[in-house]
C-alpha cells in the first residue's frame, strides 16, 4: 500500500512538472516573439511607444501565432508573412481596445 501511494506522489509531481516546462517554454516563446515585433514596429510605426504596442499585440495572439513569430527571432528582419501576421492580431478587437487602453501613452517615446 506505501508503494502505491509513494508511486502516485511521483506521478503528481511529474505532472506539475511538466506544466512549469510548458509555461517556461511558453515565456520564451513569447519574449522572442516580443522582441521580433518590436523590431517591426519600430520600424514601420517610429512615432509610437514600440514596447507597448508590442504587449498589446502578443497578449491578442494565440499561441501558435506567437511560435511562428518567435521563428523570425533567429533571423535580422520579420519576414513578410510575419508582418502579415503582425497586422492581423493588430486589427482585432482585443488589440484595438488595448491600444485605446493605453491612449496617448502610445504616442510618447
Amino acid at each position: 500500500m506505501l508503494r502505491v501511494g509513494i508511486m502516485i506522489g511521483f506521478v503528481a509531481l511529474a505532472g506539475c512538472g511538466g506544466g512549469a516546462v510548458q509555461q517556461s517554454a511558453e515565456d520564451v516563446a513569447r519574449a522572442a516573439a516580443k522582441t521580433v515585433v518590436n523590431t517591426a514596429v519600430q520600424s514601420q510605426f517610429p512615432a509610437l511607444n514600440a514596447s507597448m504596442v508590442t504587449d498589446c499585440i502578443i497578449d491578442n495572439a494565440s499561441l501558435d501565432e506567437v511560435l511562428l513569430i518567435s521563428k523570425d527571432a533567429v533571423t535580422a528582419s520579420p519576414t513578410a508573412q510575419t508582418i502579415a501576421m503582425v497586422s492581423d492580431i493588430a486589427n482585432r478587437p482585443g488589440t484595438i481596445q488595448c491600444f485605446a487602453d493605453k491612449g496617448t501613452a502610445l504616442l510618447a517615446k
